[in-house]
């Protein structure tokens, strides 16, 4: 097995945030993490990062505990892209790239050859050779996420952790990044908001509700009409496109104001 999340708790103040919440990822797949605002999603990958140590349960990689291993040996096989990431240096994107280096080297030594190639490696799989020597801050949106996965990418991981990557991305972006982190040789868990992107790159997902997961399974086991009703509290109706479930939301109705039927002004 790769990553696996067995009965996890993390608690803050006296309260639950993530209440014995079970994960598997296998080698090679996608796992989405789904769940509203406040859900405990991006709590969750901070646990499975090892950035925070569970109050109760046990995270493993290849079924040892990650409590246990050393530090370093963690940083260079699990890496993590955040929401949204800032800085007030002016780094070029190959700056940017190379900050996933640092788990394999030792101090303030030089980067090495081997660290140059992979830096131009991460570029080329993430699309941004050409701007290794532009300035990160003058990227679009979707370009950052990109160096961000690049960054990660460098590190050369085994697991890849991200929390909300398509934010503030049009959709022609999202569907780029998501095609992008399926496509590569790792394991992925990413947590994200919308559900048909879930279900149409997701091997898996994990519905959490008030830090709990209400249901795991694959896309078309967990997305259903009464799932989503109950956790998010919309209507919607399903279909099938490619074996994969495609959700409609329904429009709710307006107090005070009447329903629009077809052909109405």
């Amino acid at each position: 097995m790769s990553l696996r999340a067995q009965g996890v708790s993390w608690s803050a103040a006296g309260r639950l945030i993530v209440d014995d919440v079970d994960l598997d990822a296998p080698p090679g797949t996608t796992v989405g993490l789904l769940g509203p605002n406040g859900s405990g999603k991006s709590t969750l990958l901070r646990v499975l990062a090892g950035l925070r140590r569970p109050s109760a349960g046990v995270v493993t990689l290849d079924s040892r505990p990650l409590a246990e291993l050393p530090r370093r040996a963690v940083a260079q096989r699990l890496a993590v892209v955040e929401q949204q990431a800032a800085t007030d240096v002016d780094l070029t994107v190959r700056d940017v790239i190379a900050l996933g280096r640092v788990p394999h080297r030792r101090g303030y030594s030089a980067p090495s050859a081997v660290d140059s190639a992979a830096v131009l490696e991460a570029a080329g799989a993430t699309g941004l050779v050409p701007h290794l020597d532009q300035s990160w801050r003058t990227l679009s949106g979707g370009e950052r996420q990109r160096a961000q996965i690049a960054r990660a990418l460098a590190q050369e991981p085994r697991e890849l952790l991200l929390d909300e990557p398509t934010n503030h991305l049009d959709i022609g972006s999202q569907l780029d990044l998501l095609a992008l982190v399926c496509a590569l040789p790792v394991t992925s868990v990413v947590a994200l908001h919308d559900l048909n992107l879930a279900a149409m790159f997701c091997d898996s997902v994990v519905l959490l509700h008030r830090g709990r997961a209400v249901a795991a399974g694959t896309p078309t086991e967990v997305l259903t009409v009464d799932a989503i009703r109950e956790v998010y509290g919309v209507a919607v109706t399903i279909s099938s496109e490619d074996g994969r479930p495609a959700i409609r939301f329904m429009r709710p109705a307006v107090a005070g104001r009447p329903e629009r039927g077809p052909g109405t002004r």
